[in-house]
């Protein structure tokens, strides 16, 4: 599919802004990364399946466990801004609460198969109704937002017995790739306060891997869950579409969108992902196989490298490709497999099949969210180029990259015969995945063409984000799984792709790999 005179243009324009702002980002950054100091609590260094089994052996009470994860995000939320809004003397309360139930003693059987996350601490995504918590999505005009409920999953996680923290940070109307707004400000990484922690999960990413949270929620239209892992060494987990509800966060996907948000879970380790998924999917569970045992050797694993050459996207660094050329090798090497090395030709246009697909008429024919109604949260419409002019002279109420959203979103439908072309498009490439992975594949692909970025630098490259966003249009699992550290310090890692339904592989892997790898590693160690 040949580029347009119109998109050679901005493609050429995109590489010398790239260029421009990166030097000028790299003259302005200090000579050291600063990164914040390890945890020194071992309690903090739990997996949340092991902390429950601590708590329900009485090992340690559970306002121990939450005194020192209270006491570690007072130590380095000051740094990171992750935690927007805490509920420590509530948590504290409901901890007393889990110890008194212990001190009852019903049986830890009982208590692992009714409460799996009993007294376990758990942050939030602040794009998530949580009782009594902001509810914002970083927009200024929704500051006042209360929640007075809890969301699906929120509410199947604190039945589950865990207890929430606070609420952390996300991008405005949860669709950047930076967490910072106007409500909050912005998010720093905890392996270089300089970075990003992505977007929009952006805070769930940073606190985790600060070890402030063990387990959190997010959701995913674009990447939201596994960018934010990825620049921040932790895992994510994208499930299958349909799988888990996404009620009870703003904004709610409408129309076609229903199909491409995912909420799902976000952790510190592998072995978390899946008793959390089964919680937060609830009844929905049963559409997936989590209770079939994978054999890893009878696995089919595919490799690519990058997207074919997208004009649009950065160049893959050289470090995340050896980080999966390594992954490629010691799955060969160690389960005596064969890797294919795939080139799959539709992931070149990745951005816009996503673009074209989200601007689309569902089933039904209704039209796809308007993003200017959105960020007058359904009041007045804003206009982007008046929010612009504002913005120039510092009176806008809204970041730059919700503006110039608002801005693209309507360059976009302007041709409507190119986006009906890349939505059949996406439609062939969603059954050429479906018939490529089948009922036994797992795809190796990159998480991102970059290493978390300096902040503001995703300006410079809006469209670094269709690494992640392709799959959400194709409604494929996929889980983020960290493969170390960079020669900068800076988390690497690698997406794991499956077919429809068959999330179980890419969990299975995943904690493969992190036995092979060592996972998740303290910022601020060395």
């Amino acid at each position: 599919m040949a580029l347009s005179r119109a998109e050679r243009c901005l493609a050429l324009l995109l590489r010398l802004l790239s260029r421009a702002c990166l030097a000028l980002l790299g003259l302005a950054a200090p000579a050291t990364p600063r990164a914040v100091p390890p945890p020194r609590r071992s309690l903090l260094l739990l997996p949340a399946r092991q902390l429950a089994k601590r708590l329900r052996q009485r090992q340690v009470t559970c306002v121990e466990v939450v005194e020192a994860y209270i006491e570690r995000i007072r130590e380095v939320n000051p740094l990171i801004n992750a935690v927007v809004k805490d509920r420590f003397e509530e948590a504290l309360q409901e901890a007393r609460q889990v110890d008194k139930l212990l001190a009852e003693s019903p049986g830890e059987d009982y208590l692992e198969e009714k409460f799996p996350f009993l007294g376990v601490p758990i942050t939030v995504k602040e794009a998530f109704s949580l009782h009594g918590m902001p509810n914002t999505s970083g927009l200024v005009n929704r500051r006042n937002v209360i929640a007075t409920s809890d969301a699906t999953v929120v509410s199947r996680l604190k039945q589950a017995g865990a207890i929430p923290l606070g609420v952390t940070n996300c991008s405005e109307l949860c669709m950047w790739y930076e967490s910072s707004n106007r409500v909050y400000g912005r998010t720093n990484n905890p392996y270089d306060l300089q970075r990003i922690v992505g977007g929009s999960s952006g805070g769930e990413g940073g606190v985790l891997a600060a070890a402030c949270s063990v387990i959190g929620v997010g959701s995913d239209i674009g990447g939201s869950i596994r960018m934010p892992a990825f620049f921040n060494g932790v895992f994510g987990h994208k499930p299958t579409t349909g799988v888990v509800p996404n009620d009870g966060q703003f904004p709610i996907a409408q129309g076609v969108r229903t199909s491409f948000l995912c909420t799902g879970p976000m952790c510190r380790y592998a072995e978390d992902l899946e008793p959390m998924l089964r919680v937060m999917a609830g009844p929905g569970v049963h559409k997936l196989k989590l209770n079939e045992k994978v054999s890893l050797e009878k696995i089919k694993f595919l490799c690519m490298d990058h997207d074919g050459g997208s004009v649009f996207v950065s160049p893959v660094d050289k470090e995340i490709l050896q980080a999966q050329k390594k992954v490629v090798e010691y799955l060969e090497r160690d389960l005596g497999v064969q890797v294919q090395r795939v080139s799959i030709h539709k992931m070149k246009y990745s951005f816009q099949i996503w673009s074209a697909m989200m601007s689309s008429n569902d089933s039904d024919g209704q039209d796809a969210q308007v993003f200017t109604d959105l960020l007058g949260d359904h009041g007045k419409p804003v206009w982007p180029l008046w929010e612009l002019m504002k913005w120039l002279v510092g009176m806008s109420s809204h970041t730059l990259p919700a503006i110039a959203l608002g801005l693209t979103e309507k360059l976009v439908k302007l041709n409507l015969g190119a986006n009906a072309k890349l939505v059949s498009m996406g439609k062939s490439l969603q059954a050429e995945m479906e018939t490529l992975l089948g009922p036994d594949g797992v795809l190796l692909y990159p998480s991102h063409p970059t290493v978390a970025p300096r902040h503001h630098s995703p300006l410079c490259m809006p469209f670094n984000f269709a690494y992640t966003a392709i799959f959400n249009v194709l409604g494929l699992p996929v889980t983020q799984c960290p493969l170390g550290l960079s020669s900068e310090g800076l988390p690497l890692g690698i997406q794991l792709v499956a077919a429809s339904y068959n999330d179980h592989l890419t969990l299975a892997v995943a904690r493969y790999l992190e036995e092979a790898f060592g996972g998740w590693v303290l910022p601020g160690k060395a």
